[in-house]
């Protein structure tokens, strides 16, 4: 193998096309930049081919680097692969996972067992990422990610894990301002936090699943409009108005009774869980069994997913 097709060089230029930044992919890497560029540069004059469109604002790769990406990604994922194919299993898992999920389910699900967890693969390093916005997987490098809600990304691969129940919320300061809505019609006299997706898209109202099991939505005024799921759930807690979020994420508000469940009879249709990740022939180990353990770690707050259900597409939801 010709020294510029060694493992770490297709490292740097796979982190490279991600970025489509030298200067992000070195940093990343804890490289000097100029060792980033001159690891691409070695590789190309070794295929002799040009892998990247470069300009003094942009990285972009060329047909021929598309493919080579393609291929080194499948490479680099089987070189992991062989490495830990004879690693005894009591030695656990190695390398580096780069992760994004949910702010409230890495830290109310995920952080409290994640000792345990990397107690058991010593070799293993975790970076955690946890934000409510669409990130791009591949351009940010991330090994996976977890998502709540509804799937746009058709070029990724989408792994189902359950269906999250959902529940509606206000807080006792606002119920005894405005009261108890006990049906449809009552919401009228009521405020709605609005959540505006961070797509760009806005709810515009209150979600319900009639005796039919058809999504319906009953608009709503409301005087805020929040993008990311803390504060959204601050804003109910402060009395701005009813909020409609995942039952496993409210349930320490329920209990101590900083919010209420009210209108159990108008439930919006559960959010769908899933994994999303690359197109790959082969993940990764440690990429698998972390998906599985936070699955398992999930599980009990989830719904099974089951295709043959009649009634609504939980694809059709909107995003958490």
């Amino acid at each position: 193998m010709s020294p510029a097709l060694q493992p770490d060089a297709l490292r740097v230029f796979v982190r490279v096309a991600e970025l489509a930044s030298f200067t992000q992919a070195a940093q990343s890497l804890g490289l000097p930049k100029a060792s980033a560029s001159a690891a691409v540069q070695r590789l190309e004059a070794s295929l002799g081919a040009r892998l990247f469109h470069r300009t003094t604002r942009r990285v972009q790769l060329t047909a021929d680097g598309q493919a080579f990406y393609e291929r080194s990604r499948a490479v680099l994922a089987e070189l992991d692969d062989m490495q830990a194919l004879f690693q005894p299993v009591a030695h656990g898992l190695r390398g580096h996972l780069r992760v994004d999920m949910p702010t409230r389910i890495a830290h109310e699900v995920v952080m409290p067992a994640l000792p345990g967890f990397l107690a058991q693969h010593p070799a293993l390093t975790l970076e955690l990422s946890s934000t409510d916005r669409r990130v791009d997987l591949v351009r940010e490098g991330f090994d996976c990610v977890l998502r709540v809600g509804r799937l746009s990304d058709s070029s990724l691969v989408a792994r189902p894990v359950g269906l999250a129940p959902m529940v509606n919320l206000a807080s006792p300061a606002y119920l005894a301002r405005h009261g108890v809505p006990q049906t449809l019609a009552d919401l009228a006299q009521h405020q709605l936090v609005h959540y505006g997706a961070p797509s760009g898209t806005r709810g515009v109202g209150f979600d319900w699943v009639d005796e039919h099991g058809q999504l319906q939505v009953q608009p709503m005024a409301g005087a805020l409009t929040v993008s990311d799921a803390g504060a959204y759930a601050a804003a109910c807690l402060a009395g701005l108005g009813i909020i409609q979020v995942p039952r496993h994420g409210s349930e320490p508000e329920i209990a101590d009774g900083r919010l209420c469940p009210i209108l159990p009879q108008l439930q919006a249709p559960p959010m769908p869980v899933h994994w999303l990740y690359p197109h790959r022939r082969q993940l990764p180990r440690r990429v698998q069994l972390f998906m599985q353990w936070v699955s398992e770690l999930l599980a009990p707050r989830l719904q099974a997913v089951d295709a043959d259900r009649p009634g609504f597409d939980p694809a059709q939801t909107r995003p958490s």
